[in-house]
C-alpha cells in the first residue's frame, strides 16, 4: 500500500492547524514561551559545565601513569586488529 498520500494529508493537516493556532497573538506568545523554555532546558542539559571531564584531550606530559595507560590502550586496539587480520 502506498503511504505517500497519507503522509501528504497528515503534513497538510499539521500545517493548517499550526497556521490556525498561530493566527492569534496570545497563542503565538504561548508557543514562543514554551519554545524558549524547551530550548533553555536542552541547553542546560548539554552544557559543558555538567560534564565530568577534567583533562580530556589535553594530557599532562609529566603524568607518567596517565600516559602509560593511554599508550597501553592504544596498543590493545592495534594488537586486537593484528590478531584478527592474522586469523584470516
Amino acid at each position: 500500500m502506498n503511504s505517500r498520500p497519507l503522509n501528504s494529508y497528515l503534513l497538510a493537516g499539521v500545517g493548517i492547524t499550526s497556521v490556525l493556532l498561530l493566527a492569534n497573538k496570545a497563542n503565538r506568545n504561548k508557543v514562543q514561551t514554551v519554545t524558549v523554555k524547551f530550548k533553555n532546558m536542552i541547553k542546560d542539559r548539554f552544557s559543558n559545565e555538567n560534564l565530568p571531564l577534567k583533562k580530556a584531550g589535553h594530557p599532562d606530559p609529566q603524568d607518567i601513569e596517565d600516559n602509560k595507560m593511554v599508550s597501553e590502550g592504544a596498543m590493545y586496539s592495534v594488537t586486537y586488529y593484528n590478531e584478527n587480520e592474522q586469523q584470516k
